[in-house]
């Protein structure tokens, strides 16, 4: 039997240390993770030759500041995880390995304000079609990430506000997906995983602290503190959309008046441009026009981003994080948004927090969300899991 402080039991814990420093980087030196989980380089030389035995991890041979070293990632015969992104007016799927590879992704068009049930049948749909297409079967998913664009009760899986999203009113979209796919489903908004997703893979690497600002058909923040999203105990830390900006203002979804995102989100903006460009204008096309120098569009671009700068600079006031992201379709904006970002930020932060501040255009685009739906599947996935067999067959030694 294991007992907690025996050789065997360490022997696991060990064991699990390394897979979930693996895990957590996609892939490490055997140097890297002796240094991440605090193992002597020797520990790690073991442990890293057994798992390749059970088949748990790959070693290859890399260059490492000028030196071979061996370059350790989990096997990527050794199961896979599923990221699902609900738009506004998308959804997205990729499936990755445990090597943070994404073998294949797709999206198409879909209101996320119509049935709930069609949407989640649409996304076991998506999710047959990409397994077929990589030749993998359905038992080989270990884990499922699913982002939704509004709260979530993390705790229940459950919607914060069916004010957002109307047509998901009595639904559990973790149960729901779950349903369907047969595995364990983790959910968040879709600001928390566009953090998540450009913390692991994009402009946020490397940073302890972040926000990610998303500006589409609404506006939210996703918030990590010490390498970790949080949420708040309701699950709706970071709607900085909901920042009342003009007490007078337009009346927002959520019922208040002249909210940040009544100034900034694309139901509310883009109707200032359908007189001189038509009502079928998209924000997308706003940004690329706004590019190509069209003056209207670059002062609603202007607008949106002094806007959202002033959002930002509570943030920062509150938070003082060290780096911003902006995503969506604005930061394809670039300057034309970031300038307007800074000048805000520097009329309304305080001097201290906006002159330690980083802000800069997301570098995942659109794919930031189910990326991050992906980290997250990742993250939450235990390490007795991967291990699977491998585990088992070390308990007995």
């Amino acid at each position: 039997m294991e007992t907690p402080g025996s050789q065997t039991s360490l022997h696991r814990a060990n064991l699990e240390r390394v897979v979930r420093a693996v895990r957590a980087a996609g892939s490490l030196t055997q140097a890297e993770i002796a240094r991440t989980t605090g193992l002597s380089a020797a520990t790690v030389s073991n442990i890293v030759r057994e798992l390749k035995e059970l088949g748990t991890v790959e070693v290859r041979t890399v260059s490492a500041r000028g030196r071979r070293a061996r370059s350790v990632s989990l096997s990527s015969d050794a199961g896979i995880v599923v990221g699902v992104d609900f738009g506004h007016s998308h959804l997205r799927v990729a499936l990755g390995n445990l090597a943070h590879q994404v073998l294949a992704e797709e999206a198409e068009p879909f209101d996320v304000d119509a049935s709930a049930d069609q949407g989640f049948d649409r996304a076991e749909k998506l999710v047959g079609r990409l397994l077929g297409m990589v030749g993998v079967e359905r038992e080989k998913i270990l884990g499922v990430g699913l982002g939704v664009p509004g709260p979530i009760d993390v705790a229940t899986g459950a919607l914060g506000s069916t004010a957002i999203l109307p047509g998901w009113r009595g639904t559990n979209p973790r149960e729901e997906l779950a349903a369907r796919i047969g595995v364990r489903v983790h959910v968040d908004n879709d600001a928390n995983l566009g953090a998540l997703g450009e913390l692991v893979w994009g402009s946020g690497r490397g940073a302890g602290d972040l926000a990610y600002i998303k500006v589409a058909s609404g506006v939210g923040a996703g918030l990590v503190i010490n390498g970790q999203i949080y949420r708040g105990p309701g699950g709706t830390a970071g709607e900085i959309g909901h920042i009342t900006l003009d007490e007078s203002g337009p009346v927002c979804r959520c019922g208040n008046r002249g909210c940040l995102e009544t100034f900034t989100a694309a139901r509310h903006v883009l109707p200032l441009l359908h007189a001189s460009h038509g009502p079928d204008l998209t924000m997308r096309q706003v940004v690329r026009l706004a590019r190509e120098g069209d003056p209207g569009c670059r002062r609603v671009v202007a607008d949106i981003g002094r806007h959202i700068g002033s959002g930002v600079a509570q943030l920062c006031n509150l938070l003082n994080p060290s780096r911003v992201v902006l995503g969506g379709d604005l930061a394809e904006a670039g300057e034309l948004a970031l300038g307007p970002i800074r000048d805000s930020l520097g009329r309304y932060a305080i001097p201290s927090a906006a002159s330690q501040l980083v802000l800069l255009p997301g570098a995942l685009g659109g794919r930031a969300e189910v990326l991050g739906a992906l980290a997250l599947a990742l993250r939450e996935m235990g390490d007795g899991m991967i291990l699977g067999q491998a585990a088992g067959s070390t308990t007995k030694r």
